[in-house]
């Protein structure tokens, strides 16, 4: 069976409950190492997930029905 991608959302809760446990204070070292490196891949994830969409959301359909990058006006 194939492994579902996890979708930002999820990635993102995941993250904030790792930070939870890790505030909390109560995981020991061993744990808390292993938990810090998993929320720094899921931040790293989530970064990478945020950089693309905002590479597509800058792109524009010219009048040739191209894609281009979007050039703010001044």
């Amino acid at each position: 069976m194939e492994k579902k991608e996890k979708t930002f959302e999820e990635k993102l809760s995941e993250l904030e409950t790792i930070i939870k446990e890790l505030e909390n204070g109560n995981v020991d070292l061993e744990d808390a190492i292993n938990k810090y490196t998993e929320a720094m891949n899921i931040a790293k994830e989530c970064s990478d997930k945020l950089d693309a969409a905002e590479k597509a959301v800058n792109k524009i359909v010219n009048a040739e029905g191209n894609l281009e990058e979007f050039k703010e006006e001044e």
